[in-house]
């Protein structure tokens, strides 16, 4: 863990600009999914769907009123674990196309799995989609009173998946594998070689359909039976080789209970539910490409029998989120999280949404990132700065500015009267005037920055240093008149004699002119409070990567490039404005970045601070343009 930063490792697609340093915003990222939509809704491709306003078979459907959404789509999760970056591209992308389109975007939960999922899963879901400024609630028709709220679960289906499996099976479509998964796994084949024939593929439809009876009795233990599709055991697609669609699962699931021992694969469940949703267009990454033959045949063998409406769902995919200096693999998180790297799933340097939120970083640069890095079906490596880069540009636009002096050094005016105390005004946000200004106490005794006093200055320091004045911003001009040591030699305290005549925003504040402008908070009413310093986790931009040196082919430990300096703890002293902050209140603090009140550990009075992200990006020492 003694790697260092690579902070020459930037790696920028063609998709994704970070803005320049003139301050120019990029463009949006290219979206092919929108030429897409637009060619189907010019040619009138789902203008005729009917919605019976809750998911159904084709005779529920066809019995409703046509759709009042041009376009469906949905943000289907499993609810295994906590969402991270890649799931906010997703959710962005499927609530913004509807938004966009005048249509619908479902959030469903594909809860297929019973031994994974929990409802705290949902919760957290469900908490991050709200989070990010997306709802599944909308009106019916403009200026309606009736509601659609398309939040639904994969679990619900399952009469109609067990329905429609029946009728595969009656249709000569799908048959009941006795084998093991060894035995099944051995005939299957390879990329190169065809499969082979399950000895139970030509099991008559009633000795079928009367052990799929059985196996949802409960009758077989786990893995006696599968229920496969019959497609081609010599298709050149692997997922095409009589797919298990059915298997036994003796297990309680947190929405059905123990009411099934039967339940779907997932490859079987994801279309059928987009298909009794009316989703049009389905949209996934780009792993599951290989799985859309499959999606599109069982789609047209359950339409051809009349039990879903047409036109049939599409598929589309597109290429997922890939950032620098983190990992997203949910192996690799839970290794994080469960070996103590960090401090729990909402630790703010994980890239879940929920350690995201509480970092500081806000929803609305999410959506931006989003936006910028586009969607394409090339993969390519986002530098994490373009995600900083979107927070900060966000922050500075809503957040209010605050003083806090992070390494403090103090600061005695030996002229101004002991026990006076007077108020300097400051601007609550320089690009806002509307938002007024607020007082900051003034008095003899000052905290400012250590970095802003030198006893020997090097060439071009334009701070404090015996005989040198610099502007007290939004105070007065002082003017150091020397220094204290502490018994161990080290500088503890500042001396300096202010001007009266120089107090900012005063006539006589012009005729001073100074280079220097520090940063200061009053000793006797400055507020004292823990401020937690995060930095990215990882000191490489692609952790675990092989490096020049290392054996051809290997892999090196994630862990090893995790960056010892991620996090740390300081105390540090704010003006009185900050005591009593809400949680998850946004500010920049001058000169030092943008800082979040913890949403757990702040309290009123005694405030935690999270830093969000610096006013620069310190990986490359590119300024970002801020005010």
């Amino acid at each position: 863990m003694s790697q260092t930063p690579n902070h020459s490792a930037r790696q920028m697609p063609a998709t994704a600009a970070a803005p320049d340093s003139s301050g120019t915003t990029p463009a949006a990222g290219s979206n092919f999914i929108r030429n897409l939509i637009e060619a189907d809704l010019a040619a009138g491709k789902h203008a005729h769907r009917r919605w019976s306003g809750h998911p159904g078979p084709a005779e529920q459907q066809l019995s409703g009123a046509l759709d009042p959404a041009r376009i469906r789509t949905r943000f289907p999760p499993e609810p295994n674990g906590y969402l991270h970056f890649g799931h906010a591209k997703s959710i962005c992308l499927n609530f913004g196309l509807a938004q966009d389109y005048g249509g619908r975007c479902h959030l469903r939960f594909d809860d297929t799995n019973p031994e994974k999922e929990e409802q705290e899963y949902v919760d957290s879901i469900i908490d991050a989609v709200r989070w990010l400024g997306f709802s599944w609630d909308a009106a019916i028709a403009d200026g309606g009173s009736e509601r659609e709220n398309n939040l639904y679960f994969a679990s619900d289906y399952f009469d109609w998946m067990i329905r429609f499996a029946e009728y595969l099976i009656g249709s000569g479509h799908a048959y009941v594998d006795s084998q093991s998964a060894e035995e099944m796994r051995a005939r299957r084949g390879t990329l190169t070689e065809a499969g082979r024939d399950s000895p139970f593929r030509n099991r008559s439809i009633a000795e079928n359909l009367d052990l799929f009876q059985r196996m949802q009795n409960g009758e077989f233990p786990d893995g006696a039976h599968v229920l496969r599709a019959k497609i081609d055991m010599a298709s050149p697609n692997i997922n095409l080789r009589d797919p298990a669609i059915y298997r036994i699962r003796h297990a309680s699931h947190h929405n059905t209970g123990d009411r099934w021992c039967v339940y779907p694969m997932y490859t079987y469940a994801h279309p059928i539910e987009d298909a009794l949703e009316n989703i049009s267009h389905s949209i996934c990454t780009l792993e599951f490409a290989d799985q859309r033959p499959f999606y599109d045949w069982l789609l047209e063998r359950l339409a051809e029998g009349g039990l879903l409406q047409r036109p049939l769902p599409q598929q589309i995919e597109f290429s997922r989120l890939n950032l620098t200096y983190i990992v997203l693999s949910k192996r690799k998180l839970i290794q994080l999280v469960d070996e103590g790297h960090v401090n729990g799933w909402d630790d703010p340097r994980l890239p879940t949404l929920v350690g995201a939120r509480r970092r500081g970083y806000p929803a609305a640069g999410f959506r931006l990132f989003a936006e910028r890095v586009g969607v394409s079906r090339s993969e390519s490596l986002i530098d994490y700065a373009l995600l900083e880069d979107c927070m900060r540009e966000t922050l500075n636009d809503s957040a209010e500015r605050r003083v806090a002096v992070l390494d403090p050094l103090k600061l005695i005016i030996d002229n101004y009267p002991a026990g006076q105390s007077e108020d300097c005004l400051a601007p609550n946000h320089p690009l806002k005037p509307e938002l007024g200004k607020r007082a900051l106490p003034f008095g003899r005794e000052l905290w400012i920055e250590r970095e802003d006093f030198m006893e020997q200055p090097s060439k071009g320091y334009h701070r404090l240093y015996p005989g040198s004045a610099a502007r007290l911003r939004y105070g007065y001009v002082v003017k150091c008149t020397g220094y204290d040591r502490d018994a161990d030699g080290q500088v503890c305290a500042v001396h300096a004699e202010y001007f009266p005549d120089s107090k900012s925003g005063t006539p006589g504040a012009d005729t001073y002119k100074v280079k220097g402008n520090l940063h200061w908070v009053a000793v006797a009413s400055a507020c004292r409070a823990e401020v937690r310093l995060y930095d990215r986790l990882f000191a490489v931009p692609s952790p675990g990567a092989s490096r020049p040196g290392d054996t051809e082919g290997s892999e090196r430990d994630f862990r090893d490039d995790l960056n010892p300096a991620s996090r740390r703890m300081i105390q540090a002293w704010l003006e009185p404005a900050l005591a009593n902050v809400a949680a998850e209140e946004s500010f920049q603090f001058e000169r030092h970045g943008y800082f979040v009140a913890d949403r757990v550990d702040s309290r009123p009075g005694a405030p935690v601070f999270n830093r969000t992200v610096t006013l620069r990006d310190s990986w490359s020492g590119k300024p970002t343009p801020t005010r």
